[in-house]
């Protein structure tokens, strides 16, 4: 075993959610492990040094080694990561949540060395983003160190002193703070599955088995109450079998946090459910049936006349088993969503339950209650028009997972027109379905009409409805709030979203201010990134307000980019010493702005929005992630202060 040393800097404050711990880990005489081990508050998480270009800012280690004292071996080891692909950006992003664990293996090339120094820069997230570097050493005997700095050129230092600004009433700045807390989902997915399980008890496969299960239990058994509890007992071990299907799931994800998130957003397994769910929906229109060996169902129901509460165990699994080819397509829905979605494994087990209880809670109410078995509607062709209900939805899932693809990928395929297009296409192909206008394999004996039930006009009414809705999206006549993160984002589009605005926007502070001295208006900052999941919800869904965007239009818009990776031309390039001695190389446009929010504003979270005149004053407290009713009084009172008094 190797000798351990361990430090801690940096982290811990107010402002950092992350508590980082440097150990050394000896390897040999020469060789080292350098380990980076940071505790991250809950529902905070900072990102990998491997997220891919276009989502949130990489953690990025920096070493000190300009005298060549030292090389790393390989790349640095992350322990803990998750995946999780990001709609908005159409990336995977890579992140800590809790713990982070980054190990790097370092060889020395001049025994002599004694400390290895750099820093470490990360972006740490909840509802905002927030930017932190923080320095570190790590003593390779043991021994307490301390830091030299580099000095920066006279060239550097009259371009940094361009980067800050003599703020007026820079005291608002520190005034009033914005928070939000992050609900968990396993109840809305918990909804989902149980309203999932409720689809599929109206489907030919579980529908019929109700009378006939119940029927069972009360006849065959002894006396009432005994009937009644194999019945109740059934239930549950329906619902049971469910929970325990999403079991391996929390084992995967024990052994590798990551692992289910990779699965679920990996590129071609989206490709996959694609193809799984177009089979689905084509078998859920009557051209084939889908079912699983007989000998499985065999097998299970020749166990289920064991007897006792073994028997009505395997009974319970014969029913899951024989009644796949209407759950199964209901249920991969359910299992691509909740591995998709953040929480994993717990979210899964959540949807799952749902799903079971809706199947089971059947089996023992009219076991209760079994006089209402009188009330059930008979099997018929509704059960047919169920399944191609189901089949257009299954193919409405299908293209958001090709969707998905398509985003990671960056193939430009299904950009959002195309997208909307296909799906209006199908919702009103299902509504001339439910009219009676279009027909499947299974279907009865046509019927004109008016001799169709009322559910299903109302259905096809609904999907008629719907289809407008989308078409008006199509062509921009409403901004979809209400299927938010099924389309592609906005900016994934083939014409420019914004080309009725009237807005001044400049992405270059002095460009900015010259031209709001030169109008006489008032300016705001706009602090965003490319990969900043709540700029874009400000942007899509306060922004598009037309009240807001009338008041927007009287100020100067300067929208500065920190996670702009575009190098900036050599002779604007410069070195910037940081208050703390350190110095950071401005060599990107992201490091210039990055560095001009924390310097002069002290903080470096996203969005976040300055009002300030053309003469640097500031006009009030500044704001972030905020409803469009504070935003909207925000922006006209900022407006009617610089009326009045400039």
């Amino acid at each position: 075993m190797g000798a351990f040393a361990q430090f801690s800097f940096g982290g811990g404050n107010d402002q950092d959610p992350v508590t980082w711990k440097y150990e050394v880990k000896k390897i040999s005489d020469t060789e080292y492990d350098l380990i980076f081990n940071g505790i991250i508050e809950p529902k905070w998480h900072i990102y990998s040094l491997k997220n891919p270009d276009g989502g949130a800012l990489p953690t990025k280690i920096t070493f000190e080694n300009e005298d060549k004292n030292f090389e790393l071996i390989g790349d640095a080891i992350e322990t803990g990561t998750q995946k999780a692909f990001n709609e908005i950006f159409g990336v995977d992003e890579i992140f800590f949540e809790n713990k982070a664990l980054i190990t790097q293996r370092i060889k020395l090339l001049n025994p002599e060395t004694k400390h290895i120094q750099g820093n470490l820069f990360y972006q740490a997230c909840i509802d905002v983003c927030i930017n932190h570097e923080n320095d570190f050493i790590f003593s390779l005997d043991g021994s307490k160190a301390q830091i030299v700095y580099k000095e920066v050129d006279e060239r550097s230092k009259d371009m940094a002193q361009n980067l800050i600004l003599p703020l007026k009433n820079a005291e608002l700045l520190h005034q009033g703070e914005n928070s939000s807390k992050s609900a968990s989902n396993n109840w809305g997915i918990f909804i989902l599955g149980f309203l999932g399980g409720f689809i599929a008890l109206l489907t030919p496969c579980v529908f019929p088995m109700i009378p006939l299960t119940v029927s069972f239990f009360t006849k065959q058994s002894k006396d009432r109450k005994k009937g009644i509890f194999n019945a109740i007992l059934y239930g549950f071990f329906i619902f049971l079998i469910y929970i325990l299907l999403s079991l391996p799931f929390h084992f995967l994800d024990s052994l590798d946090p990551e692992i289910l998130n990779t699965i679920s957003t990996n590129i071609w397994l989206n490709v996959i459910f694609f193809v799984i769910f177009v089979f689905f929906a084509f078998s859920f229109f009557g051209y084939y049936e889908i079912t699983l060996p007989a000998s499985w169902s065999t097998k299970m129901d020749n166990a289920s006349n064991i007897g006792g509460i073994i028997g009505i165990f395997f009974m319970a699994l014969t029913l899951a088993i024989v009644s796949f080819s209407c759950t199964g397509p209901i249920l991969g829905s359910l299992l691509a969503g909740s591995l998709s979605a953040e929480g994993g494994a717990m979210q899964l087990t959540a949807g799952m339950a749902g799903f079971g209880l809706s199947l089971a809670l059947p089996f023992a109410i009219f076991a209760l209650f079994p006089n209402l078995l009188n009330s059930l509607p008979r099997s018929g062709g509704w059960m047919t028009t169920t399944k191609v209900f189901l089949g257009f939805l299954e193919l409405a899932f299908a293209f958001k997972f090709l969707s998905n693809a398509d985003l990671v990928g960056h193939w430009g395929i299904l950009k959002r027109e195309i997208f909307i297009g296909i799906w209006f296409i199908l919702f009103l192909f299902l509504a001339l379905y439910l009219f009676g206008f279009i027909r499947f394999p299974h279907d009865g004996p046509k019927q004109p009409i008016y001799k169709l039930s009322k559910t299903r006009l109302g259905l096809g009414t609904l999907s008629g409805v719907f289809s407008i809705y989308l078409l008006l999206g199509l062509f921009g006549q409403n901004s979809l709030r209400f299927l938010s993160g099924f389309p592609p984002p906005t900016f994934y589009s083939i014409v420019n979203t914004n080309e009725d605005s009237h807005q001044t926007i400049f992405k270059d502070f002095d460009e900015g201010i010259a031209y709001a001295k030169k109008h006489n208006k008032p300016v705001m900052l706009d602090f965003t990134g490319w990969a900043c999941v709540n700029c874009r919800k400000m942007e899509e869904h306060v922004w598009t307000d037309s009240e807001v965007k009338k008041l927007m239009e009287k100020y100067v818009l300067i929208s500065l980019y920190i996670d702009d990776r575009e190098e900036l031309p050599k002779e604007k390039q410069f070195d910037f010493k940081l208050p703390s001695g350190r110095v950071k190389p401005i060599k990107t446009v992201g490091d210039k702005w990055a560095t001009f929010q924390s310097v002069n504003f002290e903080t470096a979270s996203q969005p976040y929005y300055v009002l300030i005149t053309p003469d640097l004053e500031v006009l009030s407290v500044p704001q972030q992630y905020v409803s469009t009713e504070v935003y909207k009084n925000w922006l006209s009172e900022s407006l009617q202060k610089f009326k009045n008094n400039f």
